[in-house]
């Protein structure tokens, strides 16, 4: 029962309080205590190379109506409330007078992007009571809202996949001109693909049925006519076997001449010389792409990057404060091509050196490291002097001593080190430059490309591994799976004693001659392959 009492020389505002506070205290003890079920949905973040999953809770309390969003978002994920709010009205949907939470686990991580949109939007029509919690269980919903309800693409689709698989997710809600590349790691996991939140909306409450996407494999064969074939270079026999070599063994090249004789040519013939992509590397290519560009589709081919002489660091190794992957990463599995080598800054050439032997790059966001692949195959090219003529039989050089000191020592000693070739082109005859053949027959790219087919078969079969290559074999692995003839070991010492090789070059000679010896079908090095790879060591 209530007991209201009446007091005198009260004002009508203090009595009307008095009475609340009585009533509240008398329902008190009659009352059950409220509990509130907030609504949970799954989606995903990119973090660095990999992805972390992401719950977002949406709760609804007594207040201003507004929606609020906690959980260390940042400023796009800020922005989202507008988004949200437009994208469920302009679907048809009741967008609720309360004052929602957003919260966004774990709260310690910092989220970034517009990925969590979908998911934030499928919160609020559970915790409203537009879906049911059935409809979101084992599901994850990813996507970034336009006004209308249209779902755009994000970046890192194939990281998200994979941590939504890692958390038993059966379904996962994407965009739909993110699929090819969900359906590329979703063998435990059911893509659906969604054009807009009507569309999912519709398929979580089964009025509607959208087929699930399935892999699919185009053909990764290298169209010849759009690329530069060795046919194409008048003369450099020497120069094109040395890139067979190179490429059959993933081997990093540097080519040094006079301008004008093929240099680059040579570099962009290597693209069609390149085998295609496994499946796992069309997978890793496709990853760290994505991450750049949310409208790349799907790897078929090897990555060709050549970056232009203004590069930075931050393009070069990565940027840790966008979490995207810079020009090292992005040749994973590929060709990274700098062409006039020595023009780039001595702080990016320098920045190749833990690229080039670890194969990766560690960047700090926010105290974290975040590891970013970058196995990739260097072809660089240079002038042997600024003006480029030192040593041609047809130009003076015009350029002084201290000019092409200056120049060469833009390389230091521990950047040649790490390439494995080094080879001097001469200048072609004239004469010689019409006579590229006019036919669409290319019979020397053709038998480079087979010879390269067949080195690598042999070192799939020497290794066990269809990623493992000559250029990738440690110390211990070169003594373990290369065999050496008596010969070829006596050359081998007496030319490091000779041209005093540091340990590296040393490993490295023997790697260059294991991929002549898988070119020629050679079952040990030889002193013929070891001669062979000693030419390709020419000094600058």
């Amino acid at each position: 029962m209530l007991l209201i009492i009446r007091l005198s020389y009260v004002s009508p505002n203090c009595f009307n309080f008095i009475k609340l506070t009585l009533l509240f205290q008398a329902l008190t003890p009659y009352s059950q205590p409220m509990t509130y079920h907030p609504a949970k949905c799954y989606s995903a973040i990119p973090f660095g190379y990999e992805g972390r999953l992401i719950t977002v809770e949406c709760d609804a309390s007594r207040g201003l109506p507004g929606l609020n969003i906690v959980g260390l978002p940042g400023r796009d994920i800020e922005e989202s409330r507008l988004r949200v709010r437009s994208a469920i009205r302009n679907s048809l949907f009741d967008f609720p007078k309360t004052k929602l939470t957003i919260n966004l686990a774990p709260a310690d991580l910092r989220k970034t992007g517009a990925h969590l949109d979908l998911a934030i939007a499928v919160a609020v029509l559970a915790n409203s009571g537009q879906l049911l919690p059935k409809d979101l269980q084992k599901c994850a919903f990813i996507g970034e809202l336009a006004l209308n309800g249209d779902i755009r693409p994000v970046r890192g689709i194939i990281q998200l996949i994979e941590a939504a698989a890692h958390r038993q997710i059966e379904q996962i809600f994407v965009p739909a001109g993110n699929a090819q590349q969900a359906v590329l790691v979703a063998s435990q996991i059911t893509v659906i693909p969604v054009h807009n939140l009507r569309e999912c909306w519709l398929q979580l409450k089964q009025i509607a049925h959208i087929s699930p996407l399935s892999p699919v494999v185009k053909n990764t064969e290298t169209d010849k006519h759009k690329h530069v074939l060795l046919d194409h270079i008048v003369g450099q026999a020497p120069a094109k076997r040395a890139l067979t070599v190179a490429i059959a063994g993933r081997h990093n090249i540097l080519f040094c001449g006079p301008p004008g004789i093929g240099k680059t040519m040579l570099a962009r013939a290597a693209q069609a010389l390149l085998p295609p992509p496994s499946p796992p590397e069309r997978i890793a290519i496709t990853k760290l792409h994505s991450l750049c560009a949310p409208q790349f589709i799907v790897a078929d081919q090897r990555p060709f990057r050549a970056p232009q002489h203004n590069l930075t660091l931050t393009q070069l190794l990565g940027s840790s404060l966008k979490l995207t992957p810079g020009e090292v990463s992005l040749a994973h599995h590929g060709i990274l091509f700098l062409d006039e080598l020595p023009e780039f800054s001595s702080a990016i050439i320098e920045a190749l050196r833990l690229p080039l032997e670890s194969h990766q790059i560690t960047l700090n966001h926010l105290g974290q490291n975040l590891c970013y692949p970058a196995n990739f195959m260097l072809i660089a090219a240079m002038n042997p002097c600024p003006c480029g003529f030192l040593g041609s039989d047809q130009h003076d050089c015009q350029c002084a001593p201290y000019q092409i000191e200056r120049y060469r020592k833009k390389l230091s000693g521990p950047i040649l080190d790490r390439i494995d070739m080094t080879i001097r082109l001469d200048s072609v005859d004239n004469a010689q430059l019409l006579d590229v053949a006019a036919s669409s027959a290319t019979p020397e790219h053709d038998r480079a490309v087979h010879l390269i087919r067949q080195a690598r078969h042999r070192q799939r079969l020497r290794y066990h591994s269809a990623d493992a290559s000559n250029a990738s074999l440690g110390s211990a692995e070169i003594a373990q799976k290369l065999s050496l003839t008596p010969t070829a070991k006596q050359l081998l010492n007496h030319a490091a004693d000779r041209y005093h090789l540091s340990a590296r070059a040393y490993f490295k000679l023997i790697k260059v001659a294991q991929s002549i010896a898988d070119l020629d079908g050679a079952p040990q090095i030889d002193q013929t392959q070891i001669a062979e790879a000693l030419q390709y060591r020419h000094p600058l």
